[in-house]
């Protein structure tokens, strides 16, 4: 039987043990990655001015183990190319580098920043060119632009890395009793290669869910099944997480701080309910710092930050929230992933209502022209923690719908008449996206998930024809799993998951139109307005600048593949169809789609009950293409 051990990260050995010991084959394609040649780059000073030495003060913070496990994350993150052993002795220079300054603060390279140490480190080895190519050039970079290029070199999810390979069942329990260090280091050096933008806490916080899989299935009788069943569920976990964390780094880089300030004051204001203002705002602060630090790969100070801010607030559950008691329960390492998953807490009772105080009170508009970010911060504030049905996006837009009527008003001679139907105005928001999630669940529920995918793909081909058929069908295809996996949630669920799922996806959208721009309509939601981004894309037309390319029928295939294959393969053909015709004639009717939509089934009934399926699909092909043509309208 396996002895408990609660996870201390001791995954990292040091070089010469781990070296002797014994470890799991490496994957393919790794350079070693170890040796170092002269520094070619600037130092920078350490950021935090209240430390001497900042790789002091976070070695100390962390201790050995977990420094010596998060600065694996680090470099395996931007090396992901480099082997296990190669890594570990990048990993032990700046170990000893660490230690040094611990003893002594005033000692070489100890006041350089966290960032600056660990490019250094990669930037001193010898066959960084040879292995990376290009990414070399970020060498030549003065810091910050020298972290900024090396992150566009990172590649989620890359192919030249396997994922990670479970020893047998025969053996990985002896290993783990054995060899627990490798086993586990070896388990988040490949989570950190494959997911780059993956933050430190999280893979900390998988290993452990890992560690706890292994302590439980050594004691089953069928090991593998077990650990077939809980991998399964970290592998969904880790997706889930990356997707969302990626997100919140694309809002933050993208719109800047303080709208990524203010969608985090409303999501915490929500969770937290019963937390006063001034303890939201000062949470507020050092979370999107430590953001910041995440999302720029420094993750040693991302993963100290981050566990500063758990201990502070469970030091003080009792004014954040009673969720959290089994978190704070929980080791260091498991703490912070646990608190973000956490329920929101119960909303308080008896709150008084807003009316009173941001539309009757005469003081408004003093109040408001005295301290304009700090009045709507408070208004969030209120406003979020009485509204855990609604999405932050949608609280954004009534603080913005606000903020705006203020503006006008404050300016009138008579601001209390002006702002007194505030109510009614900031309703016409919440009510736009609850007809949205109405109309789009019922269309759902009564007709199901091909008629609803259907539906998308007309109203986004001919929003965006100049997107790639596969890829409107991709995107057509994450609509309706948002649709399908938030319609069936209570209704007070509904709307946040729908539209906090919804920005993900159209944030995705967006980050590629950015690189392979489709029309200017795309191009203005994407850049106007965070809180607005999903409401521009709902709102927007059918792009009139768009020009058709010419009518060719190579595009439409058909063949006795549609007879063989099943249902769903059968309607994705319709479906490419449907868009190939809607890129030539993005105006066409509904009409006009049910009759074209009859005409494909109709020869596909026709066509595989027939002996010779190819002839007969070159026939009635021909005939579909033909009559599809004239019932658009589009000629030869």
């Amino acid at each position: 039987m396996l002895q408990e051990r609660p996870p201390s990260w001791t995954f990292i050995p040091d070089i010469n043990t781990q070296l002797s010991g014994k470890t799991l084959s490496p994957p393919l394609m790794q350079k070693s990655c170890g040796s170092s040649a002269a520094s070619r780059n600037l130092q920078r000073v350490a950021r935090g001015t209240e430390h001497k030495s900042e790789i002091a003060h976070r070695y100390n913070d962390l201790k050995e183990e977990t420094f010596k496990a998060v600065a694996m994350i680090t470099f395996a993150q931007y090396l992901q190319r480099c082997s296990y052993e190669g890594l570990s002795k990048l990993v032990k220079n700046v170990l000893d580098l660490a230690q040094a300054c611990s003893a002594n603060e005033d000692g070489p390279k100890c006041a350089n920043s966290l960032p600056s140490i660990f490019l250094d480190e990669i930037c001193q080895v010898k066959e960084l060119r040879d292995s990376y190519g290009a990414m070399a050039d970020c060498c030549t970079k003065a810091d910050p632009e020298r972290n900024e290029c090396f992150l566009t070199f990172k590649v989620p999810q890359p192919d030249f890395v396997q994922p990670y390979q479970r020893p047998g069942a025969d053996v990985i329990c002896k290993e783990y009793q054995d060899s627990r260090m490798s086993l586990l280091g070896h388990f988040i050096y490949t989570v950190a290669r494959r997911n780059p933008f993956l933050y430190a806490p999280t893979i900390l916080a998988l290993a452990a869910d890992y560690e706890h899989a292994l302590q439980t299935c050594c004691k089953e009788s069928d090991i593998n099944a077990c650990l077939d069943e809980k991998a399964t569920a970290i592998k969904e976990k880790a997706k889930k997480v990356s997707v969302k964390q990626q997100y919140a780094c694309g809002v933050l880089n993208k719109f800047g701080e303080r709208t990524f300030q203010a969608n985090k004051l409303a999501l915490l204001s929500q969770k937290y309910p019963k937390a006063p203002f001034s303890e939201i705002v000062k949470i507020l602060r050092d979370i999107k710092d430590t953001y910041k630090e995440c999302c720029e790969g420094d993750m040693v100070e991302c993963m100290d930050d981050r566990a500063e801010i758990v201990a502070y607030m469970c030091s003080k559950q009792d004014v954040f929230s009673s969720k959290i008691k089994g978190c704070c329960e929980k080791p260091i390492v498991e703490r912070s992933q646990c608190i973000i998953e956490a329920e929101f807490d119960d909303k308080p009772e008896g709150l008084p209502s807003l009316v009173e105080k941001y539309i009757q009170d005469k003081e408004i508009c003093k109040s408001f022209e005295a301290g304009h970010d700090a009045f709507l911060s408070e208004f969030v504030y209120d406003y979020a923690r009485r509204h855990p049905e609604f999405s932050t996006q949608l609280i954004l837009r009534v603080a913005k719908g606000y903020e705006t009527l203020l503006e006008k008003c404050c300016k009138t001679d008579n601001p209390a008449e002006c702002y007194g139907n505030a109510q009614e105005e900031l309703n016409k928001h919440i009510k736009e996206t609850q007809d949205v999630v109405k109309t789009n669940c019922d269309l759902l529920t009564t007709h199901g998930e091909p008629d609803f995918l259907k539906a998308i793909l007309i109203r986004y081909t001919k929003k965006m024809p100049q997107v790639s058929t596969d890829t409107l069908l991709e995107i057509g295809k994450k609509m309706t799993t948002v649709g399908t996996k938030c319609c069936q949630l209570p209704e007070d669920k509904r709307l946040p998951c729908s539209e906090g799922y919804l920005s993900i996806v159209i944030q995705d959208m967006c980050r590629r139109q950015e690189t392979t721009p489709i029309n200017d309509n795309v191009s203005h939601c994407c850049s106007d307005s965070y809180a607005y981004r999903r409401p521009c894309f709902t709102a927007m037309g059918v792009d009139t600048k768009y020009v058709p390319p010419p009518f060719n029928p190579d595009m439409f295939n058909f063949d006795e593949k549609l007879c063989s294959a099943p249902p769903a393969e059968r309607e994705l053909g319709q479906m490419k169809l449907l868009v190939n015709l809607i890129k030539r004639k993005p105006l066409m009717t509904e009409e006009q789609i049910k009759t074209i939509a009859a005409g494909f089934t109709a020869m596909v009934d026709k066509c595989c009950k027939q002996s010779d399926i190819e002839t007969c699909f070159g026939e009635e092909g021909a005939n579909l293409i033909v009559q599809s043509r004239a019932t658009l309208g589009i000629g030869a």
